[in-house]
């Protein structure tokens, strides 16, 4: 079934830079930055295979890839900026979240944002959805944006120059990034068990 499933997202994004070119690949960025995860993986590699077609430029490949997960990114920060946090701070409770911990975040991204969001954008999984807590910490938006896209190049141009690369091959690239998606996912989880655990205990001192 999963097999079936990433096939058939396979061929609808080969259909959309195909028939879009660089617009396709703009678009494309931009809904797996808006917390829809469209594989990049796919997306960028094969843009790289029509590099080494003769059909586009790796940098504009890699300039409008970013420039897609810009908008996207933005789209999701300002779901976090204005929604996020007054959910938050209303329900927060529920999910072990509380208004001290909302503070945290924000003093976080004052002190980090910019290293977060950059290298956030170099991950699996975690550069789809580093947006969102982001503008429920209301970190600044013009520093936001900056690294977001710095962060989103280098992504890009490294999964396009392998797509030109490997040629004809590119595709081979889907099992390697499918196994390092499932370590980071392994990362998240045990993050938030941590983080479950922790406020357990903090809820329930022994005596």
């Amino acid at each position: 079934m999963a097999t079936k499933i990433l096939a058939a997202v396979s061929g609808f994004i080969i259909i959309m830079i195909s028939r879009g070119s660089y617009a396709g690949i703009l678009l494309l960025m931009a809904i797996e930055s808006a917390n829809i995860p469209l594989p990049s993986e796919i997306i960028m590699p094969f843009s790289g295979y029509l590099v080494w077609l003769g059909q586009f430029n790796i940098w504009w490949a890699a300039f409008f890839g970013a420039f897609g997960c810009l908008v996207g990114s933005i789209v999701s920060y300002a779901l976090g900026f204005y929604g996020g946090r007054p959910l938050i701070e209303k329900f927060g409770k529920y999910i072990l979240f509380s208004h001290r911990d909302l503070d945290r975040a924000e003093r976080w991204f004052d002190k980090h944002g910019e290293v977060t969001v950059f290298f956030s954008r170099l991950l699996p999984i975690v550069r789809t959805y580093i947006s969102f807590p982001a503008g429920v910490a209301e970190m600044n938006i013009k520093k936001f944006s900056v690294y977001t896209f710095l962060g989103s190049f280098g992504w890009c141009l490294a999964l396009a120059y392998l797509g030109l690369k490997l040629g004809q091959s590119w595709e081979s690239l889907r099992k390697y990034f499918h196994g390092l998606d499932w370590l980071i996912l392994a990362l998240i989880v045990a993050g938030i068990i941590y983080w479950i655990a922790r406020h357990l205990n903090h809820r329930n001192p022994k005596s």
